[in-house]
């Protein structure tokens, strides 16, 4: 996966979390719309940037086909990544909420929660798609004989 993609993959996953979540937040919580959307559009920005960079570390450790990937790398790879980012969003969250860190981390648990099922699901269709995309261009291609 190239650095376009990656970039797609990143802003896709975080459009579709940034929505769910704003809803999920509002739900849950007595905080205004607009501070709920800054402070998970913040939190979206910096997770499409640790996405990039976590992502493109991991894939230089796990080298295999992605769709062949286990449902045990699989988990993994989710609770490796939802874990750096909760050291990353917890003090922004409570910066900018106004909230205690405690109160700070168990909204942000809440989220991850929620995002670990997301990313989990959203990452397993899209390397399936990106995969059935790729075969079918290959078996589309003219042959050279």
């Amino acid at each position: 996966m190239g650095a376009i993609e990656r970039i797609f993959h990143a802003v896709l996953f975080e459009v579709l979390a940034v929505s769910l979540s704003i809803v999920l937040m509002m739900v849950f919580t007595d905080h205004e719309v607009s501070a709920v959307s800054g402070t998970m559009i913040i939190i979206a920005t910096i997770a499409m940037a640790w996405n990039f960079v976590f992502n493109w570390v991991f894939d230089k450790f796990f080298t295999e086909d992605k769709e062949k990937r286990s449902i045990k790398l699989r988990i993994f790879h989710v609770i490796l990544f939802e874990i750096g980012l909760l050291v990353l969003t917890i003090p922004v969250m409570a910066y900018i909420l106004q909230v205690s860190m405690i109160e700070a981390f168990i909204m942000d648990v809440g989220v991850t929660v929620f995002i670990t099922i997301y990313a989990f699901i959203f990452n397993w269709v899209y390397d399936n798609v990106r995969a059935s995309i790729i075969k079918k261009s290959i078996n589309s291609s003219p042959s050279l004989t």
